[in-house]
């Protein structure tokens, strides 16, 4: 959007339903992404509804922001929203007739809540004019769940490759010493949120596994909710580190980074433990393009993003950490 705003021959404004939310323990304020922040640095002007974290999700829209909202239909060419959830507020009066082409992340619909059940809706009425999927697993998923095929077009994610790109040696070096890792280090990152759908325990037993099998190596976790601050986390590494506390002098739990480059950047693998929900995990393509093998787990598109350059392995722990050791320097294939 960015780069076509900055083009002169489209103009763009967005529109956000929640000024903050609340995401695992951490209340974030829209005004403080690096999204939103790039986005007002191209010149798109970014409002809000104004709702907070604690409004309740299905709580209807008012006569203000129904009224806020038909201002910018009424010189809209073209409705984007970002996944099915705003199409709730799209499918009001207030956004008149232009046409609606939803963005779907994910392969799991029915984990959406009411989503699913607005999308079905507005591709019924003739309101959907079209659903962009970011993975071919996403297509299937939404196919399968109703959607008539014919909307469903598949755009595959892509990163910036100005931004995502390998490290020379002096920056890796000096990275990984900011992160408190030897520069001769193996090191494996997940770069996610603490969510069910990520399957943390399973990356925490595998990271376990890994750093108690090469005293040389380093695991790495950044996100929302990947810091001991989260209580659901720190049980989980209680649970995965009991017996061998020694071990997480070599686990470095990051929390919420706006540099996730740089994280990526000292990363031998990047890893994907993920269970459901995933279309193409962006964290794998970012990380292959820093110069890291990319291990996952077969969800999503996930196999076929790392084809050829990287492992697919079973849910176990100690598959996902062979794999992780596979990957990293000096490994033999």
């Amino acid at each position: 959007m960015t780069g076509l705003h900055a083009g002169g021959t489209q103009s763009h404004r967005v529109l956000a339903i929640h000024r903050e939310v609340q995401r695992e323990s951490l209340r974030q304020r829209m005004v403080d992404d690096p999204r939103y922040q790039a986005l007002r640095r191209a010149g798109v002007p970014v409002s809000s509804l104004g709702r907070g974290w604690d409004d309740p999700a299905n709580r209807p829209f008012d006569t203000a922001e129904l009224a806020r909202a038909a201002r910018l239909a009424a010189t809209s060419d073209v409705i984007l929203t970002l996944k099915e959830q705003p199409l709730r507020l799209v499918a009001t009066d207030a956004f008149g007739d232009a046409p609606v082409v939803a963005c779907l992340h994910r392969s799991d619909p029915e984990h959406s809540g009411r989503g699913l059940a607005d999308l079905l809706e507005a591709a019924s009425s003739g309101r959907l004019a079209a659903a962009v999927c970011c993975a071919y697993a996403t297509r299937d998923a939404y196919a399968a769940a109703g959607v008539p095929e014919h909307l469903l077009t598949v755009v595959p994610n892509g990163v910036d490759l100005l931004r995502f790109r390998p490290a020379g040696r002096g920056r890796r070096a000096t990275l990984r010493v900011r992160t408190g890792i030897p520069v001769d280090a193996s090191v494996v990152v997940l770069a996610a949120r603490y969510d069910t759908m990520k399957d943390v325990p399973l990356f925490l037993a595998a990271a376990r596994v890994h750093l108690a099998a090469d005293d040389g190596a380093h695991v790495v976790a950044c996100g929302a909710g990947m810091s001991l601050a989260n209580p659901g986390l720190a049980d989980d590494v209680a649970r995965a580190f009991g017996d061998r506390p020694d071990l997480l002098d070599r686990l470095h739990l990051l929390g919420v980074r706006h540099d996730v480059p740089s994280v990526l950047a000292i990363a031998d693998v990047v890893a994907l433990t993920s269970s459901f929900g995933e279309a193409a995990p962006l964290c794998l393509i970012e990380g292959a393009m820093c110069g890291a093998v990319p291990v996952a787990t077969d969800v999503g598109d996930s196999a076929r993003i790392v084809e050829g350059i990287g492992l697919v392995v079973a849910r176990d722990p100690e598959a996902v950490a062979a794999g992780w050791a596979e990957g990293s320097p000096g490994a033999t294939s």
